[in-house]
């Protein structure tokens, strides 16, 4: 078992940067992919990024290439997203989610993973 808590949401101008942090609890953390997703209101949960568990490996999506960079500290048990160059589209509920190493499918499905976070909201104003 895998318990997530995303924190760091919050209202911001566009342009600007946040940070978002998901602390994650249980005894196999460490070997879990990590993934965040977001999902705006009427929208459906789509996919942002993902990090390997030792982190050597990272997708994007296309819409946030070059803008967000995903990370873990596998010490502290913490996945990070920092975000910059926000535009008012990447307004939506973030979530983070943990996917055992050998589930096999795309890393960009929500169905690939196992576990997720309670979200945080992020909104840009323009």
């Amino acid at each position: 078992q895998v318990q997530l808590v995303e924190s760091g949401g919050g209202f911001v101008q566009a342009g600007g940067s946040l940070r978002l942090s998901c602390a994650a609890s249980g005894r196999t953390y460490g070997s879990y992919v990590m993934g965040w997703f977001r999902q705006a209101p009427g929208t459906e949960r789509e996919f942002v990024a993902c990090i390997s568990y030792s982190g050597g490996d990272t997708i994007y999506a296309d819409s946030v290439k070059g803008r967000f960079t995903v990370s873990r500290d596998n010490a502290k048990n913490t996945v990070y997203l920092q975000m910059n160059s926000l535009k008012p589209e990447d307004t939506a509920f973030y979530y983070c989610a943990a996917r055992s190493p050998w589930t096999e499918g795309s890393y960009s499905s929500t169905e690939t993973y196992a576990y997720w976070g309670q979200g945080t909201q992020i909104t840009v104003s323009s």
